[in-house]
């Protein structure tokens, strides 16, 4: 390793050790949990685990410094998207180098960021701090965000309510004071089945799915017409999509059933309540009645998956204004995708930034990496963190 900030040797290192736990969403984060734990009682830390209600999956928080009100929280969350399908050129749980490119599944996205912020933990726990620093890595945010509530609720019951809040997801460095929300759902119809020659009795419930996906369509481009008054997003204007669907089991047969995962990514300050209910509106007020008219006992009903608001700009706030001088920039931007920032501002009342080593174009692809000089960047940003906050 040649040039770049003298802790990016430990940084790599701690990074292939986080990288060759598999933490995809469906599996537990425990045997990595627990590596981290190791790691931080190492240096004296003591951490706690907040589990969800099966216990194979766990948040943890740790604080390091004086037992104090305040604080900087430095947020990761430690699970990644499934490797399935995906063409790798190496293994995806191996960390591989190549040209100042460090390839493995989360790599970016976003063990990079946890692995530079433990590797300062020697340092912060050998000086006086003036205020204290929390680590929060959380499960299952790549799946809806879900751990951080359990996590941010444990913190504003148990310990003292931290000043601000840096996330680390893939931002090349740039501080991120805004971003969309996200809020995703299954619907399942079902009608009934029959043979594919005598449609007047059956009720094709794809069909039927295809008239709600085609909704949800023309909805998306009244959305996109709308556009986005601050001008600051892309693209600019609340999206939806339909991500998956299933249903029918042979070409001679009427479907009974089918069901289609779709989503929508609302702006700051948008209405995500007009959204749903119009579908809803659409499916009970049109759909359903044609379906019910030949077979009562037909339905549509949507669920909810996931839920995470926008992330709201809050210009001068603790965290934009640490953030911006960390970074060395005097410039914010807003994304288009949903992190966990959202939550610790709006659940738990934190302010909060998103700025993080690497490319989020690099995310959740195959031959994920980040490259080392974002690590070597995030680092510096941390090393005017611990100018800033030693007594």
């Amino acid at each position: 390793m040649a040039g770049g900030n003298p802790g990016l040797a430990t940084t790599e290192a701690l990074l292939a050790e986080l990288i060759a736990y598999d933490t995809t969403s469906r599996l537990s984060n425990l045997a990595l949990i627990e590596h981290v734990r190791a790691y931080l009682q190492g240096h004296g830390i003591a951490s706690e685990l907040v589990f969800d209600e099966t216990g194979a999956k766990a948040n943890l928080f740790a604080t390091i410094g004086p037992d104090t009100h305040g604080g900087i929280v430095l947020s990761g969350h430690t699970d990644v998207v499934p490797v399935d399908g995906q063409d790798w050129s190496s293994d995806p749980f191996t960390l591989v180098e190549r040209d100042g490119l460090l390839y493995g599944r989360g790599t970016c996205d976003m063990k990079g960021f946890i692995a530079c912020v433990l590797s300062k933990v020697p340092e912060w726990t050998s000086r006086p701090l003036k205020e204290p620093v929390h680590l929060a890595f959380s499960y299952d945010e790549e799946v809806g965000c879900l751990g951080v509530h359990g996590l941010l609720e444990h913190v504003v019951r148990n310990h003292p309510r931290p000043r601000l809040a840096i996330v680390g997801e893939p931002t090349s460095m740039q501080v991120v004071d805004s971003h969309k929300g996200i809020q995703s759902f299954f619907t399942e119809v079902t009608g009934l089945e029959a043979h594919s020659s005598a449609t007047h009795v059956g009720v094709s419930a794809i069909l039927a799915a295809a008239d709600l996906i085609h909704f949800l369509g023309q909805l998306a481009e009244e959305l996109r017409a709308e556009g986005d008054p601050s001008g600051r997003f892309t693209p600019g204007y609340t999206t939806i999509s339909v991500g998956t669907i299933e249903g029918g089991t042979a070409i001679n047969i009427i479907p009974r059933t089918c069901r289609f995962g779709w989503e929508f990514r609302p702006l700051p300050g948008a209405d995500p309540a007009r959204i749903l209910t119009r579908f809803e509106a659409f499916a009970n007020d049109v759909v359903l009645p044609a379906m019910q008219a030949r077979f009562p006992g037909a339905s549509i009903v949507t669920r909810p998956r996931s839920h995470c608001p926008p992330l709201d700009a809050e210009p001068g706030s603790a965290a934009e204004t640490l953030a911006l001088a960390l970074a060395e920039s005097n410039e914010t931007h807003a994304v288009s995708y949903t992190t966990e920032a959202s939550l610790f501002q709006k659940s738990a009342a934190i302010p909060t930034v998103v700025c993080g080593p690497g490319d989020i174009l690099q995310a959740h692809r195959p031959d994920e990496f980040v490259a080392r000089s974002q690590l070597s960047l995030c680092l510096d940003f941390l090393d005017r963190l611990t100018a800033r906050i030693i007594a």
